[in-house]
């Protein structure tokens, strides 16, 4: 008896040192996965205009009921992040404030604007208006314009257009997150539209270099905000390396 409890427990202790080793494996492949997987972006479609070119203004009202121009060049050079959204939008209510505090963080450089539509009739008038009020962004631009999402092919929600102070579309894309809304406004620091432009760029140039080695997502993130800092030394995001870096593990 006493050595068919030592067997089974040799056994036992046998299987639990394999299934240890078989996961601190598995755990090593799903970490250098993680690092080969490129860094989410905004998914920036296709259709609309085109990051670079300059962006004709559009003379709006909003909900509030100021008059507010959209595109073109802004007379104190603010760069524009239109963030479209609408009260049927599950993702936007959880946004909307995210993109309040990314914008406050950002020093003053941004102005912030909501657009949306479907305001026909006095009901779901207020139903906008009431969408703001819950949502606390009755202080910013609520622009309910069909037009302004057709001129930048709205289709899918939330959907995130940047203009630079110069009137050029700096970015644009579908966004879920905060990152997704960071990833737009690198590029006003970086020039590069996308971090998957970045990594893309960066692998190719590596690939004509004798040196095999490929960027990882931890590492393109930690350069493009390197580059972003050398293109803006007095920093007009106060976001951090160290943030960027926590992200990418």
């Amino acid at each position: 008896m006493s050595e068919a409890l030592l067997i089974s427990n040799l056994l036992l202790w046998t299987a639990v040192v394999v299934l240890a080793l078989l996961l601190l494996a598995l755990s090593r492949q799903v970490g250098i996965l993680h690092e080969r997987v490129a860094p989410a972006g905004a998914l920036q479609p296709t259709g609309g205009p085109k990051v670079g070119e300059s962006t004709e203004p559009l003379i709006l009202t909003s909900l509030q009921g100021a008059e507010v121009t959209v595109g073109g060049g802004h007379p104190e050079g603010l760069h524009s992040f239109i963030l479209f959204i609408s009260p049927g939008c599950p993702v936007c209510k959880s946004l909307a404030p995210t993109a309040v505090s990314l914008i406050a963080s950002e020093k003053g450089r941004l102005r912030l604007l909501f657009a949306s539509d479907g305001a026909d009739t006095p009901r779901e008038l207020a139903a906008h208006q009431d969408y703001i009020q819950r949502l606390g962004i009755a202080a910013y631009p609520y622009l309910i314009s069909p037009a302004l999402g057709l001129t930048y092919e709205v289709s899918r929600l939330p959907f995130a257009v940047l203009i630079g102070g110069d009137g050029v579309l700096k970015s644009k894309g579908l966004v879920n997150t905060r990152e997704h809304l960071e990833s737009l406004i690198e590029s006003l620091d970086t020039g590069i539209a996308t971090v998957q432009d970045y990594v893309k760029e960066r692998n190719k140039r590596e690939s004509e270099q004798p040196s095999p080695h490929h960027s990882t997502a931890g590492e393109a993130l930690v350069s493009l905000t390197a580059l972003s800092r050398q293109k803006d030394p007095q920093g007009g995001s106060d976001r951090s390396t160290k943030q960027t870096m926590e992200r990418a593990s």
